[in-house]
């Protein structure tokens, strides 16, 4: 393998490429009109143009990136996250084309594809799951009978779901009928597809994933876990690793589990297998994502492994350099996803002009960023900036090394998500560990917010009239 094409754009087309480059393997960029300048383009050895802004008419556009690699003699495709990644067509397309795809194979993205195939994937195994039904419905008076025998809350939610989008929880038998024709249309409109299902809803569950690695030699690995119950809209803002709550008892059962479900589909490659675990340490199957997880880095950290560098060697055939008893934790590592959102206005879309744009550096500081300064956010695409992530010996360092690296990345022109990760790593909830996906309902408060950021600002100012007074009085001393 001499050379890969990364099929993706911003920082983390940036982090595929630094490993292959390590690795002696020249990389190609493809990039919309929009992302002409990004630093991904500048990165790779070669890059090439593939469409218009809309990922409809680029980044999503399989054929033509498959053209783009066959005509460059490109040895590989690496999808990333997002796009193309869990596009079973378009895994199958690369390996007909004679390229190696840096994947699962197509079977086991199509069957995770699906929660409902998924969970009827692992039923053999003796899989823990949620109570609730295995098969899609529409009919609403039998939906209504099954929701009184699992007792409510319930969750309805669309079987190609992911982000939020077709999840209705509803808590009494009079709402099921409009919440379930709302979450249908949802999931229609979001996923071509109004498959739901109904299960129990977990009322203070937190979110915990097991990251999984399967070559093609008949060894599958769990890399331990990561707790990704801090979160806005259902989606992930603060991941952390190791969890708080596991014991390690928990932590073997759950990575066990997680491999049982990674062999279930044949698995190949780097994955995740995400549980839900309730106030009683009961943990449940919730889905398996078929690719590398925008917070990985965490897991690189604390394990002392490169998640990429494994990726490419199970693409060439190798075995895993490592068995299961050879990997331990060590340290604590934070993720914060850095959005450009506004905290302080429902966490919406900021969009225009990097005007300044700092990073973070110091010893256990890490930055995955994708962008510039001077660059426009483009509004085509996910908002994420960049992932900003520290470790420390213990988590309460870790916490601490976040806070100092999020004074330090200064931003302006746009609004991003650092003010609230500031909340987070601050609030007693988090420090203390007794928090759950909750968080954001329970404490958050963009008032507050607000408040803190004015009285920082005034804080700040008053230092900078004292630092300027004093800096006149020097400039007033007789000679």
């Amino acid at each position: 393998m001499t050379k890969i094409l990364v099929a993706n754009r911003g920082e983390i087309a940036v982090r595929v490429m630094k490993t292959a480059k390590k690795m002696g393997i020249k990389t190609v960029a493809v990039y919309s009109s929009v992302d002409r300048n990004a630093p991904h383009v500048k990165f790779a050895d070669e890059a090439f143009w593939i469409g218009e802004n809309p990922s409809s008419q680029s980044y999503l556009m399989g054929s033509k990136i498959i053209e783009v690699a066959q005509s460059l003699q490109v040895d590989a495709i690496h999808p990333g996250y997002g796009f193309l990644s869990e596009n079973a067509a378009f895994a199958d397309a690369v390996r007909a084309s004679g390229i190696i795809f840096i994947g699962p194979e197509s079977k086991a993205i199509h069957i995770m594809g699906s929660k409902l195939a998924a969970k009827d994937a692992v039923k053999a195994y003796g899989i823990p799951m949620v109570p609730g039904i295995d098969e899609a419905i529409t009919d609403v008076a039998k939906a209504k009978i099954i929701a009184l025998e699992i007792g409510f809350p319930v969750l309805i939610k669309a079987s190609a779901g992911g982000g939020g989008k077709g999840m209705r929880v509803v808590d009494k038998v009079e709402d099921l009928e409009s919440q379930m024709t709302r979450a249908i249309s949802e999931a229609t409109s979001a996923f071509g597809d109004g498959s739901v299902f109904i299960e129990k809803y977990v009322a203070s569950p937190r979110h915990i994933e097991i990251q999984v690695m399967a070559d093609s030699h008949g060894n599958t690995l769990y890399l331990f876990e990561r707790e990704c119950s801090i979160q806005r809209r259902h989606q992930k803002v603060v991941e952390e690793a190791p969890s708080s709550v596991l014991t390690p008892e928990l932590r073997k059962q759950m990575g066990e589990a997680a491999v049982k479900v990674a062999q279930a589909c044949d698995y190949l490659g780097a994955g995740t297998v995400e549980f839900l675990l309730d106030e009683n340490l009961n943990f449940y199957f919730l889905e398996m994502n078929t690719r590398l997880q925008v917070e990985h880095p965490v897991t690189e950290l604390i394990c002392g492994v490169d998640l990429v560098e494994l990726q490419i060697r199970v693409a060439r055939g190798e075995q895993l350099p490592m068995r299961q008893e050879d990997l331990k934790i060590l340290g604590h590592a934070m993720e914060l996803r850095v959005y450009a959102e506004d905290p302080l206005n429902d966490f919406l879309p900021s969009v225009g002009r990097l005007d300044v744009y700092t990073l973070p550096e110091g010893e256990g500081i890490r930055v995955d960023n994708g962008f510039e300064q001077g660059m426009d956010v483009p509004i085509y695409y996910d908002p994420m900036l960049a992932k900003l992530i520290t470790y420390g010996a213990t988590r309460e360092a870790s916490i601490q090394l976040m806070i100092q690296a999020i004074s330090q990345y200064n931003v302006e022109g746009i609004s991003t998500t650092l003010p609230f990760g500031k909340f987070v790593m601050e609030h007693e909830a988090f420090r203390s560990g007794e928090f759950d996906t909750h968080f954001v309902k329970k404490f958050y408060d963009a008032t507050h917010l607000k408040f803190q950021q004015d009285q920082e600002a005034e804080v700040a100012a008053m230092i900078a009239l004292q630092q300027y007074l004093k800096d006149q009085n020097i400039l007033r001393l007789p000679q």
